[in-house]
């Protein structure tokens, strides 16, 4: 929840440690245009104020592994203080013990609506269909733990807390960047929009990602491939449209499984490296697969069940 949205629901001197912590960092214009809005109440700008003499304070305080009695001020309570505190060394990571979860979320979206969120960290996050995934941030580390689906993320440059995607065993490692993961039954695909991504599909395995490239981890050969790609295809599921060309067959079904799972299968053999071409509206995936027989040799069977088998023709 970024510190706008708390208004309401967290007190005063709360919504002043979120702001200070967050104006610590780098901030967008959006994010300096929310903060005005915020400080223009008077008590709101107060509270701001207060919050920077605390910290002007603390700073004064050199045993912060001893315990230590805050300055009181007199216009809020002690608990108020306390909690404004409590938010404060959380943020910043006074070393007095384990990391301290700054935000903690579960996001889970449906078969026809993803979800766009901005993070506590100034992270602009796109979740696409059929997600979910958990955040968990503290003071070392922005960690977000991909269950299955589809995100794309514009990192907010933190060089003290980097941030890891987890997927599985997987690792996607960055400090500033934009760029898209899916996660999958067969695949693990990640693709770079800008900046830099440090990508450990396995034990074995690890690649260092620039912009406009894409890497793929087939799970069952454990096979890791690159390539480039234009900037406009990354996260291009944003605008409601796919553009793929000579895509394989195995790695297109794999990605419609995102938006109807279960639904779509392919028989066995080559039929997986068949490439094929096209463009795709992802609020009707069946649609394309309807399409095929005429696209490439193949022919779709619909089973007793409701699923379509796509065979070779």
């Amino acid at each position: 929840m970024s510190p706008h949205q708390a208004a309401g629901h967290d007190s005063i001197d709360e919504q002043a440690a979120n702001w200070f912590a967050r104006n610590r960092n780098e901030r967008d214009h959006s994010t300096r245009e929310q903060f005005d809005t915020w400080h223009a109440s008077p008590a709101h700008a107060q509270a701001y104020a207060e919050f920077e003499a605390l910290w002007a304070d603390l700073g004064q305080l050199e045993q912060i592994n001893q315990p230590i009695a805050l300055p009181v001020r007199p216009r809020r309570s002690n608990f108020a203080l306390a909690t404004a505190a409590a938010v404060l060394c959380a943020v910043f990571a006074l070393n007095l013990g384990a990391p301290v979860a700054l935000h903690q979320q579960q996001v889970s979206t449906l078969a026809q609506g993803g979800r766009t969120l901005l993070l506590p960290d100034g992270s602009t996050l796109n979740v696409n269909a059929n997600t979910r995934l958990r955040l968990e941030f503290n003071a070392q580390q922005r960690d977000i733990y991909l269950d299955q689906g589809q995100l794309y993320i514009e990192v907010a440059a933190n060089k003290e807390q980097p941030l890891v995607v987890h997927a599985g065993a997987a690792r996607i490692k960055v400090v500033g960047t934009g760029f898209d993961v899916r996660r999958s039954s067969r695949q693990l695909v990640v693709s770079v929009a800008h900046g830099q991504v440090a990508f450990t599909p396995d034990a074995k395995s690890s690649t260092l990602l620039g912009a406009q490239q894409r890497a793929t981890y087939d799970y069952a050969k454990s096979s890791l491939q690159e390539h480039p790609l234009g900037a406009e295809k990354v996260a291009d599921w944003r605008s409601g449209h796919l553009s793929f060309r000579n895509r394989e067959l195995g790695s297109l079904v794999d990605e419609l499984d995102l938006y109807r799972p279960g639904v779509i299968q392919l028989a066995a053999g080559p039929l997986a490296a068949y490439k094929v071409s096209g463009n795709l509206d992802i609020s009707d995936p069946l649609a394309l697969v309807k399409a095929l027989p005429a696209l490439i040799p193949v022919k779709t069977v619909l089973q007793d069940n409701g699923t379509i088998r796509i065979e070779p023709r």
